[in-house]
């Protein structure tokens, strides 16, 4: 079992590692925008229309860092003020997050790597974000926390999971020496989504037991 305080950092700092890889992937896109270049093939079409990709980098990263520490038991306890204010702001983003996400899939041109295939997913999984976050919303506004609290994990599990994704492709990168495209790239990243929500919903099962509600 682990105690509460050693789960208030523990979780976090998970979690977060987990986001490094995207954070830091689109930070360097953010640079490559403001910069306006060097213009390559993938990236072509964010320069042309670069809002709807700032808004969706700046949103997860608030997602994902601010939505780890939700995840922390005794500083959930400790400060209910700062939960319910950075909570908000997880909600926000990771609305704003599903949104840009399925205007990119839309309305960006698909380029070679990707597929239709893979859009599809991506709009599939950016509208299950955005409906987790409103049941997990409309759950609170009835005082169940529970519900609450399931809906949320779903949401965070969907929204980190490009962390996922870019776990489970580097062993092929770096023993192929180049990422996964077309039909092997969508299946890599819906497994990915999948996986997350699994251990989402194992975590969510496990709650009604005493001694997973001492952890989380």
């Amino acid at each position: 079992m682990i105690s509460s305080k050693t789960a208030d950092w523990l979780i976090p700092s998970a979690l977060i590692a987990l986001a490094a890889i995207p954070i830091l992937a689109g930070t360097v896109r953010l640079t490559a925008l403001v910069s306006g270049g060097p213009i390559s093939e993938s990236n072509v079409r964010f320069i042309a229309s670069p809002l709807p990709v700032t808004l969706h980098i700046v949103s997860v990263i608030l997602f994902s860092v601010l939505g780890a520490f939700q995840f922390a038991p005794a500083f959930r306890a400790r400060r209910p003020d700062w939960h319910r204010a950075a909570g908000r702001i997880v909600a926000v983003s990771g609305l704003v997050a599903g949104l840009s996400g399925i205007w990119m899939a839309l309305f960006y041109a698909i380029i070679p790597a990707d597929s239709a295939l893979l859009q599809g997913f991506r709009l599939f999984f950016g509208a299950a974000l955005v409906a987790s976050i409103i049941m997990g919303f409309l759950a609170i506004r009835r005082r169940d926390i529970v519900n609450h609290q399931a809906w949320m994990r779903r949401a965070y599990a969907i929204g980190v999971g490009a962390g996922t994704q870019a776990v489970t492709q580097l062993p092929f990168i770096l023993i192929f020496g180049r990422p996964f495209i077309g039909l092997g790239l969508a299946l890599m990243m819906v497994g990915a989504w999948i996986l997350n929500l699994i251990i989402a919903e194992w975590i969510i099962h496990r709650q009604t037991t005493p001694a997973y509600q001492i952890l989380l």
